[in-house]
């Protein structure tokens, strides 16, 4: 056979579509929601390549409409976590020996696969599945999803193309092996594209795969793992499993061949995850990777010299994008006083206008949260903030559960600092502003570095050059994505890689060749085409 050196096309944003009234893709996302609303999907898991099916079938419904059934998933149990580890090894040394651009074509094909003719398919079912509007959606089921797999293509030939320096008559030589083992791939309802790209990303690199993604993300994950199928992926590197977390653990956390971990979701789940593999290290081959993104308590920080109605875009939408269900959503804001009343003002004049409803109807900014458990949880807070006599709601603060899981954009202005809304995770649409004294620019950045213990996003809006450096300078650790004059979500891969450390997690970059590098064990190899013939060395004589 013909082999050689392979350049791979070159990686490029996918374009962002508008969905304009009359446009073709509009047209075709409407057909592709019509037909989703129409018929009862049945979603089995995908282990070895079958389609596993049990008695226990779960409704999957609109979060925007609870009552509605979109189909029904099949729940497994511990068996089918055992079965698809088995499935998993059986194929791993023959995934780890294929040629890497026969991975690679796989991948790419995956993406152009969503960029075509599977792209409103998967936008639909984000939309109804995990309550989306049309371009939240375009974002990230389509666009960061088709990156995610273009560009780790790329960042994969970069690994590869790494290698040492050799003296005269010796060749050095770095190879990239996959981990000895499986990767637990362990994904979040709020993003499909990181439901995508947890698991495509260590099979990429040689690795096969146990995805459990979150019970409310299944509509969308169902069509994900339609797509690696018919883009080749071999049967058992990729295995699909709806089972709950602790029948996985025990037995993924008990597993000699355990390798890693790629995870997206909450700070104490993983907290408790690190935990359990410490205490079972000793059962390992060798040290499992742990890679994890998980919480933020995103800030913008407002100098005295912003733009007043810049500031009050960014903190709509920052706060309010998918109902502020973002890791990198900004939840609270440090204002001074001299532009509140102007950032206030634009705000509150905007937030009139926003419109909340369900996804198909293309006018709503704003849809449902998650689940009831979510709506439950961030209502607790807007109800203890309208008792407390040291905040005040001055947007929003109403909900409804009856239909559907709505909560509308609420605001909070509170007098202290360190009020609860100000320093724990809330996961929903509730924004909290602490208004200071102008003149107190670096006690805000003081507050901002140490109220809470995420590292996640931030954004600095200011016009003076000086007052940016300062705070660049002083929120080093505080942001592991920081802007400037912007609001702190929707990083784009390629562009701005994401993670954050401190509470937010071990800052692996998603979208970078720091992510892949993780899912991989290099080993160097000397040849030396002139060994030496006899033990004595020249300072001997």
């Amino acid at each position: 056979m013909s082999i050689g050196f392979f350049n791979i096309p070159k990686a490029v944003n996918e374009p962002v579509l508008d969905y304009r009234p009359g446009s073709p893709e509009r047209k075709e996302l409407e057909k592709a929601l019509k037909e989703g609303l129409s018929k009862e999907t049945d979603i089995p898991m995908f282990i070895g390549g079958e389609e596993v099916r049990t008695d226990n079938k779960i409704p999957v419904n609109p979060p925007h409409d609870h009552q509605h059934v979109l189909g029904y998933y099949h729940f497994g149990d511990k068996s089918h976590t055992e079965l698809a580890v088995k499935s998993a090894l059986n194929v791993r040394e023959d995934w780890a020996a294929m040629s890497w651009e026969h991975r690679a074509s796989i991948f790419l094909k995956a993406a152009d696969l969503i960029a075509g003719p599977y792209r409103s398919k998967i936008n639909a079912a984000t939309m109804l599945g995990q309550s989306k509007n049309a371009y939240q959606a375009e974002i990230d089921s389509a666009c960061e999803l088709i990156d995610f797999l273009r560009f780790n293509v790329e960042y994969m030939s970069q690994i590869y193309s790494e290698q040492p320096n050799s003296s005269p008559t010796i060749w050095n030589r770095l190879e990239y092996r996959p981990l000895e083992g499986f990767i637990l791939a362990i994904t979040p309802f709020n993003f499909t594209a990181i439901s995508g790209n947890l698991p495509s990303a260590p099979a990429l690199m040689g690795n096969v795969v146990v995805w459990k993604p979150a019970l409310t993300q299944i509509y969308a994950a169902n069509v994900i793992m339609e797509v690696f199928r018919e883009a080749g992926l071999p049967d058992g590197v990729i295995n699909l499993i709806f089972v709950d977390g602790p029948d996985v653990g025990d037995v993924v956390f008990s597993h000699p061949n355990f390798a890693g971990l790629h995870f997206t979701g909450s700070t104490a789940v993983f907290k408790q995850l690190w935990k359990t593999i410490g205490n079972n290290i000793d059962k390992y081959k060798a040290y499992p990777r742990i890679v994890g993104e998980t919480g933020g308590k995103d800030f913008i920080l407002v100098h005295k010299s912003a733009n007043p109605q810049h500031v009050a875009t960014g903190m709509i939408r920052g706060a309010f994008e998918y109902q502020g269900q973002k890791c990198s959503a900004a939840s609270r804001a440090y204002v001074p006083d001299n532009l509140w009343p102007e950032v206030k003002d634009a705000m509150l004049q905007d937030l009139k206008k926003i419109k909340m409803g369900p996804v198909d109807d293309f006018t709503n900014f704003v849809n449902a949260v998650i689940d009831e458990r979510a709506f439950d949880k961030i209502t607790r807070y807007i109800d203890d903030a309208k008792k407390s006599k040291m905040v005040e709601i001055i947007s929003g603060g109403n909900y409804d559960k009856s239909k559907g899981y709505f909560i509308e954009p609420t605001v909070i202005l509170s007098q202290d600092p360190n009020y609860v809304t100000m320093y724990e995770e809330i996961f929903g649409p509730v924004l909290t502003v602490y208004v200071y004294q102008a003149e107190r620019f670096e006690e805000a950045i003081y507050l901002v570095d140490n109220t809470s213990p995420y590292g996640l996003t931030g954004a600095v809006f200011a016009q003076d050059r000086f007052a940016i450096e300062l705070a660049t300078k002083k929120l080093s650790q505080a942001a592991g994505n920081f802007y400037i004059n912007d609001k702190p979500t929707g990083a784009v891969v390629g562009q701005q890689p994401f993670g954050g450390s401190r509470g937010s997690g071990t800052n692996d970059k998603a979208g970078s060749m720091l992510n892949l590098l993780r899912w991989v064990t290099p080993r160097n190899i000397k040849e030396n085409f002139n060994p030496p013939s006899e033990p004595w060395y020249p300072f001997m004589g």
